[in-house]
């Protein structure tokens, strides 16, 4: 099996309108820059969106709110994306806001074929509107399901054609997980090279949950800054 693409436009052809998304990254660290620029120039509609946050205005997947591509985000953090706040206050974007601990827990958990689980977070709070609640050994516990998506976008720095790949650092975050949890992985690295060149001991994510690879170009590798105002 051909798991080679020669570029993100072509990896994507069959992500259609309504299609639900697991992107990789944590803030601006690690995510999918060529993948995401492809959904932007297909222009494709309805997505939902699962990500840890949502980019920044002009930036990751703060590009897709722009041009109104995303209907819906399952993530953690929103905290630096002023039209993602401007969408959500005025009922244009459906938002699941998910404790980070748990948004992981479900990921891992649909990689690893576990339906649900039980967690203490967001007990008793607007998170546990609607869902099971047990008790265990005299606490309270919300049953929260696994979390799966019809495509699965993650980058890493190296990938070879068999689509095993290798994160550097921090860049792991939330892409390991999710590349074992989309119905079609799809992933863009650094460096595309022959099978046999990576350690098997280096390797991150097996090629078995990869389907489709090609080497990305152009990397920004944006990362936020503080900004701070002096009274």
């Amino acid at each position: 099996m051909n798991k080679v693409f020669k570029n993100a436009d072509e990896a994507i052809n069959d992500i259609l309108d309504d299609c639900s998304l697991m992107l990789g990254g944590f803030g601006l660290c690690g995510i999918p820059e060529n993948l995401i620029a492809a959904l932007v120039k297909k222009q494709i509609k309805n997505l939902t969106c699962i990500s840890n946050n949502a980019g920044i205005d002009d930036f990751g997947l703060g590009m897709l709110l722009t041009t109104r591509q995303i209907k819906k985000m399952i993530s953690s953090y929103v905290g630096e994306n002023a039209e993602f706040e401007r969408q959500l206050l005025s009922g244009e974007l459906e938002v699941d806001l998910v404790p980070q601990g748990t948004l992981a827990t479900r990921i891992q958990m649909a990689a690893m074929g576990i339906p649900a689980f039980f967690t203490p977070a967001g007990y008793g709070t607007e998170i546990a509107q609607g869902k099971e609640v047990r008790e265990f050994d005299g606490k309270m516990y919300l049953m929260e399901r696994a979390l799966h998506a019809d495509f699965a976008l993650v980058k890493a720095w190296m990938g070879d054609k068999m689509g095993n790949l290798v994160f550097r650092k921090t860049t792991r975050n939330f892409s390991t997980s999710m590349a074992k949890a989309g119905n079609i992985t799809i992933a863009e690295v650094e460096h595309l090279v022959e099978p046999g060149e990576i350690d098997p001991d280096t390797v991150h994510v097996a090629g078995i949950y990869v389907h489709r690879i090609f080497e990305g170009t152009n990397y920004e590798k944006r990362i936020e800054k503080r900004t701070i105002q002096l009274q």
